[in-house]
C-alpha cells in the first residue's frame, strides 16, 4: 500500500520540557501531517483522524535532533484506512560538545511507533479505488 516519508529537524521551538527535551505529542501532530498527505494520495481528501489503538514511545527526542517520520496505509475498509507510524532519529543533535554539534548516526533509532485510523466519508472520496 501506499507509504509516505518525511524529514526534518527539531528546533528549540519544538523542546518543551528541561533539557531541551521534545513532548511526543510533537511526533503525533507530524504523524497526523504523514496520515493527511496519504489521505489525499488514496482519497483526494483530507480526512479525518478517528483514533489511535497504539502509541509507543521509545526513546527521547531533543531540540537539533533531525527525525525521519513514515506512515504506511496498512488496511483499508469503505471509509476507514488504518495506518502505521514510525518515527526514528537519524542524526542526534550534542550540545554538550557545542550549540552546533551533530552526530549522523549509523543505525537510525526508532523513537515513537503508533498505530492509528482515519475515516474519509464516502461523498468525500474522489479518487478510484482498486
Amino acid at each position: 500500500m501506499k507509504q509516505v516519508t518525511h524529514h526534518l529537524r527539531l528546533s528549540m521551538h519544538d523542546a518543551h520540557y528541561g533539557g531541551n527535551l521534545v513532548d511526543g505529542a510533537r511526533v503525533l501532530a507530524l504523524f497526523g501531517d504523514v496520515a493527511t498527505e496519504l489521505l489525499i494520495h488514496i482519497d483526494g481528501d483530507e480526512g479525518l483522524f478517528r483514533a489511535y489503538e497504539k502509541v509507543d514511545f521509545l526513546a527521547p527526542l531533543y531540540a537539533g535532533d533531525f527525525i525521519e517520520v513514515t506512515g504506511e496505509i496498512i488496511a483499508m475498509g469503505n471509509t476507514s484506512r488504518k495506518m502505521k507510524f514510525e518515527c526514528y532519529k537519524i542524526i542526534a543533535s550534542r550540545p554538550e560538545i557545542s550549540a552546533s554539534a551533530c552526530d549522523v548516526l549509523k543505525e537510525k533509532i526508532l523513537v515513537t511507533q503508533a498505530i492509528g485510523t482515519c475515516v474519509t466519508p464516502k461523498e468525500k472520496q474522489r479518487n478510484h479505488h482498486e
